[in-house]
C-alpha cells in the first residue's frame, strides 16, 4: 500500500500549489515551507533522539540532493505554474521523469532494463500524454516551460543523487539539513526576486498546512523510503501515475472533465507499469540499513 499512498500524496503536490499560489509568490510560498518542515523536522529528530551524519560530505551530499529534489523541482513546478501553466500540463511534462531516470540509472548506478520494462515505459509514456494532451496547447510558453523542465531535470537526478550518496543518513536528521539547505538558498534569491507580499487568506494558509505536513514531511519521507528499499527505476515508475491520478483530483474538486481519451490514457499507464515493474531477479540495488 505504500506505493499508491505515495502517488496519492505526490498528486495532491499538484493541488496545493493551485490553491496557495493565486495568493503568495511562488519561491517565497516554498521558502517559508522549507523554513517550517526544517522546524518541524529538527523538533522531531531532537526528540526521537535522531542519527546524524558522522561528517561534512555527508552533510554536503544530502544538501545538494535536496537542492535538486526540493530547491529545483518544487521551485520549476510552482514558477511554471504561478506563470500559467495548467496543474495537469505540469504533472503530465514531470511524468517523463521515469524515462529519463531509467536512462540515468542505466549509465549511473548499472540497473539493468529489460526489454518488457522498457515496453511498460513506453506505454506508461503514451498513458500520460493521453490523460493530459488536450491541456498541451495551453500555457505552455517559454516562461513556463523551462522552469518545468528545469523541475524535470532536478527530480530525475536529485533520486539518482539521494539513492547514491545520500540512502544510508538518519530520514529525520537528513530532512532538518535538506530543508535547512533550501531555505538558506532561496532566501537571498526571494529577497532579490520576489518582493510581492503573502495574503494570509484561508486558502493559502490550508495550502502551506497541506505541503508542509502531507507533503513535505509524509510524502517526501515516503520518497526516500522507498529509495532505500527498492531500485531507483522502480520507485521513478511510480511518477507515471502522478498525471492521472491529478487529473482526477482536478476533476473531483475543480470539475475539470475527463474524456474518453484520457481514461484511456489512464488504462495504459497501469499496463505500462505493471510491464515495468521488475521481477525478483537481477537488476534491482536495494540499499542495505546503516
Amino acid at each position: 500500500m505504500l506505493p499508491a499512498l505515495f502517488v496519492v500524496l505526490w498528486s495532491t503536490g499538484f493541488i496545493a500549489a493551485r490553491y496557495g499560489l493565486p495568493h503568495a509568490p511562488p519561491l517565497k510560498f516554498l521558502l517559508l515551507r522549507f523554513t517550517l518542515v526544517a522546524v518541524l523536522m529538527g523538533t522531531v529528530a531532537l526528540a526521537s533522539g535522531a542519527t546524524w551524519p558522522r561528517d561534512w560530505r555527508q552533510v554536503g551530499h544530502t544538501a545538494i540532493a535536496a537542492l535538486l529534489v526540493h530547491g529545483l523541482y518544487l521551485g520549476g513546478v510552482f514558477v511554471s505554474i504561478a506563470g500559467g501553466m495548467p496543474a495537469g500540463t505540469s504533472a503530465m511534462l514531470v511524468g517523463l521523469q521515469p524515462i529519463l531516470t531509467v536512462f540515468l540509472a542505466r549509465v549511473w548506478l548499472s540497473e539493468r532494463v529489460s526489454a518488457r520494462q522498457w515496453l511498460g515505459l513506453t506505454l506508461g509514456l503514451a498513458g500520460v500524454y493521453l490523460v493530459v494532451r488536450h491541456k498541451l496547447g495551453q500555457g505552455a510558453g517559454g516562461t513556463t516551460l523551462v522552469p518545468i523542465i528545469v523541475a524535470l531535470a532536478g527530480i530525475s537526478v536529485g533520486t539518482l543523487y539521494q539513492k547514491r550518496h545520500a540512502a544510508h543518513v538518519d530520514l529525520r536528521a537528513g530532512a532538518v539539513i535538506q530543508f535547512t539547505a533550501c531555505a538558506l538558498v532561496y532566501l537571498p534569491i526571494v529577497l532579490v526576486t520576489e518582493p510581492q507580499p503573502i495574503h494570509y487568506t484561508a486558502a493559502f494558509l490550508f495550502a502551506l498546512g497541506w505541503s508542509v505536513i502531507v507533503l513535505s514531511v509524509g510524502a517526501i519521507s515516503l520518497l526516500y523510503w522507498l529509495l532505500r528499499h527498492g531500485a531507483a527505476a522502480d520507485v521513478a515508475r511510480l511518477f507515471y501515475l502522478v498525471p492521472p491520478v491529478t487529473a482526477l483530483l482536478a476533476y473531483l474538486l475543480f470539475d475539470e472533465r475527463l474524456g474518453i481519451t484520457a481514461f484511456a490514457g489512464m488504462g495504459l499507464i497501469v499496463l505500462g507499469v505493471a510491464l515495468a515493474r521488475r521481477g525478483s531477479g537481477g537488476g534491482r540495488i536495494v540499499a542495505e540499513e546503516p
